[in-house]
């Protein structure tokens, strides 16, 4: 806990000092250093300032210095550490080694540009599985990870990737607002080896912040192949920043990072010290105003006080309503307006970009004195790539190859082990039904669970190949060309190819493709983005495709596939349009987005990815499936019709029809027989949209029983039915099932992502309206239509 919470007449011990600068210099020097016992004595009238009792002498803090003080009390010593096991049972033993147990925690930041393998290093250092994607917003909020190192808990926060701290993009206000108020004990600043100039950007504006930091030069190794020659060593000493090569990809050099976090933080580098960026006389004179100007309004106790004069010169929106509140803002603002309008007229250019020239120019020099070019171009495989695949007359057709490979490749190659995981389920059920007694017992589990969740889980080889495809283009940095080839098409329906990235991470699934959209800096652009997502068909839309495609158009796969894929494409496309049309006004924001160099994607990232996207599938088959699927098998087997013995499959027909479930489809199914489907049909579709993956367990519930040896789910769909005569599904019927199944009310979790990133329900609940009327209409033209010819 913070000393400014510490109740009066409590004691604590002091674990660490926050902040920096002449402040934390100053409290170091009053006893407030680790193991000394403080004690809050006394509120002031107004409850501001407090008085703590500290080395015998009584000391006055503001509730804001002190809580830059981090302390640990009596009543959380014993969930700290345990005195028993030290030795002793004193309370002035375990008090202390509370603090130093607490005192041995390190939270570290990792800050870096787009594709310089922070998520990569977080997750070798963490045991994470967080997915490293080679494009920018893969990281879109902080992801927390930690583990121990000789003694230390390290906790360690990955941020989202950013290119300098303004207030340009979500990313950068969101690292800034973070690094302000969560105050980390050490940054480590990631940045690309082989691309220092441009990646030590980021690291100048952390240097004005005057941070506790350690640089990570990652992907040394292309460096190395390069044949260019760093002075890590002197380039460290000269910036004040230790630096420390890694490839976090391999793992090599993350001990010796950790090793040199921690002599960091305890005060033990000796190439840390603060060094001041030089941005010139005109600057520097002006910066040394406002920094004083600033220590008079006492404004500088969490900031470094050059960091703020430097922004209050930039006039930075975030900063100035941050001050906005303090004594003499007014006086501030004026004076800041005044000395930049100086600054402009003397260099004759305006403030961001004279900052910008001075902060690359420092890189520069600093570059000069330690850094050797190589004679190889690394980025010669690029450009012979990037000539193919970004070409204007083959680019496109070979990213739509790369689809129709993927698609393809996800039901044949997935045909095989799938017919592993359906012949072990059917083996279950057919042992289920000779070893057990007929009852409702006996079809809850054979009907109910095996019916349900072994109905989807033999999709599970299909979702791993999807993602591999998917993974094997994000790590490789083809995605970022998928929305590079896409740009001129995006912009002709009001976006950018920055959006086309969260559609295509849609495939996957819709709620981080969602959550992605953070890296649009446009807020109208990304709110047509997250409207559209959900009509990108997601992996759990995969299993009823491959059911029915590989049922009633197992000739013409990739094509179902494709076709299905593309529709969903072209409505978003066309939604996209008419919202900026008639909603949103026009959107000039430029198209920037880095591409970076191709990489080999390694085989333990792939699989990492490939296994989290496995466990998350079956967890969801122990977890919201199961349940629902023994509900559905409930309310379609009450209630029990009073018949003796086995059910014929003309009673089991008419005992579904009457049952709760029965009921329940009858009474919604008007509003579908238009397209088609009957009760049964309707009520999978409503099961779907708690998760689409239910509409084929829910199949699998209603197709289940009356046959004493278990037959496949595709063979019932295409069997009629006992009362009527005809199938429930023809091809006609499955094609339009289909394509209201590809768009119509995203799953619930995809409801709550674009109501929560829109900033508003009524965001969601446009897209359960919107989108479920564009089914109906697009499936009633496709059923209506096909009826005149089938």
């Amino acid at each position: 806990m913070r000393l400014s919470e510490l109740q009066i007449g409590k004691k604590a011990i002091v674990v660490k000092v926050l902040g920096r600068g002449a402040f934390r210099k100053r409290i170091i020097e009053m006893g407030f250093v680790r193991g000394q016992e403080v004690v809050a004595e006394l509120n002031a009238p107004l409850r501001d300032p407090i008085k703590f009792k500290i080395m015998d002498y009584e000391v006055s803090l503001r509730r804001s210095e002190a809580a830059l003080i981090e302390v640990v009390t009596e009543e959380e010593t014993s969930s700290i550490v345990s005195p028993a096991s030290h030795g002793t049972t004193t309370e002035e033993f375990s008090y202390v080694r509370a603090a130093e147990v607490k005192g041995k925690t390190i939270n570290v930041a990792l800050v870096g540009n787009p594709n310089c393998g922070k998520t990569s290093l977080f997750n070798i250092a963490s045991g994470a599985n967080e997915h490293v994607g080679n494009y920018s917003g893969v990281t879109v909020d902080a992801k927390a990870g930690h583990f121990d190192y000789k003694d230390y808990r390290i906790n360690i926060y990955d941020l989202p990737g950013t290119y300098s701290l303004s207030t340009y993009t979500p990313e950068e206000l969101y690292v800034r607002r973070y690094l302000n108020t969560e105050m980390p004990d050490v940054i480590v600043n990631v940045v690309v080896a082989s691309n220092l100039e441009r990646n030590l950007y980021l690291t100048t504006e952390l240097i004005d912040m005057d941070y506790s930091m350690v640089v990570a030069l990652n992907m040394y190794d292309e460096l190395q192949k390069s044949g260019a020659k760093l002075d890590y060593k002197l380039l460290g000493d000269m910036v004040g920043v230790p630096m420390v090569p890694t490839i976090s990809r391999t793992g090599k050099g993350i001990d010796e990072l950790f090793d040199t976090v921690i002599d960091v933080y305890e005060h033990r580098n000796k190439s840390v010290r603060h060094v001041h960026v030089n941005h010139g006389p005109a600057i520097e004179s002006a910066v040394n105003e406002l920094k004083q100007e600033l220590r008079n309004n006492k404004t500088t106790l969490k900031y470094s006080p050059r960091y703020l004069a430097l922004k209050v010169l930039e006039n930075d929106k975030e900063v100035m309503n941050m001050l906005s509140d303090s004594k003499n803002f007014d006086k501030l603002n004026t004076l800041s307006a005044k000395l930049r309008t100086q600054v402009e007229q003397t260099l004759q250019e305006d403030i961001e970009q004279a900052v910008a020239n001075e902060k690359y120019g420092f890189i520069s020099g600093a570059l000069k004195e330690t850094f050797e070019e190589g004679k190889e171009d690394m980025r010669n495989v690029t450009r012979v790539i990037d000539s193919l695949v970004t070409n204007k007359v083959v680019g496109i057709p070979i990213f739509i190859i790369l689809m129709f490979l993927m698609f393809e490749a996800t039901f044949v190659l997935g045909a095989y082990p799938m017919e592993w995981i359906e012949t072990g389920v059917a083996l279950l059920s057919s042992w289920l039904h000779g070893v057990m007694s007929p009852g409702p017992l006996k079809d809850l589990l054979i009907d109910g669970i095996i019916g349900g969740v072994g109905g989807v889980i033999v999709f599970l080889p299909n979702i791993l190949i999807l993602y591999l495809f998917i993974s094997l283009m994000e790590d490789s940095g083809y995605m970022a060309r998928a929305a590079f080839i896409m740009d001129k098409a995006m912009h002709k329906i009001g976006l950018h190819g920055k959006s086309f990235i969260p559609l295509v991470m849609g495939f996957g699934c819709n709620v981080p493709a969602i959550m992605a959209t953070r890296s649009i800096e446009s807020r109208s652009s990304r709110l047509i983005t997250i409207l559209i997502n959900p009509f990108i068909s997601c992996s759990a839309r995969l299993p009823v495709y491959i059911l029915f495609i590989g049922t009633f158009f197992v000739k013409h796969v990739g094509w179902a596939f494709m076709i299905l894929y593309m529709a969903g494409i072209a409505v978003a496309f066309i939604t996209a349009k008419l919202l900026r049309r008639f909603y949103f006004k026009e959107d000039e924001t430029p198209f920037v987005m880095e591409l970076p160099p191709y990489r080999i994607p390694t085989f333990k990232a792939t699989c990492r990815h490939m296994w989290s996207k496995a466990e998350q599938y079956l967890r969801k088959m122990g977890g919201i499936i199961l349940v629902a699927s023994v509900v559905v098998w409930a309310l379609s087997y009450y209630p029990k019709a009073d018949v003796q013995g086995e059910l014929t499959p003309q009673q089991e027909a008419e005992q579904q029809a009457n049952s709760y479930m029965g009921h329940i489809g009858r009474a919604i199914s008007p509003v579908l027989e238009p397209l088609g489907f009957n009760w049964k049909i309707t009520v999978a579709l409503i099961s779907g949209t708690a998760a689409k993956e239910l509409i084929v367990s829910t199949l699998g519930v209603l197709y289940a029983g009356g046959e004493d040896e278990p037959e496949k789910l595709s063979a019932k769909l295409t069997q009629p039915d006992p009362v009527t005569g005809e199938a429930d599904f023809t091809p006609l019927i499955a094609a339009t099932f289909l394509v209201f199944v590809s768009l119509y009310v995203p799953c619930i979790a995809s409801i709550t992502a674009v109501a929560k990133e829109a900033g508003s329900w009524k965001w969601g609940a446009f897209s359960v309206l919107y989108n479920t009327f564009v089914a109906w209409s697009c499936a009633f033209l496709v059923y209506q239509i096909g009826s005149l010819f089938m």
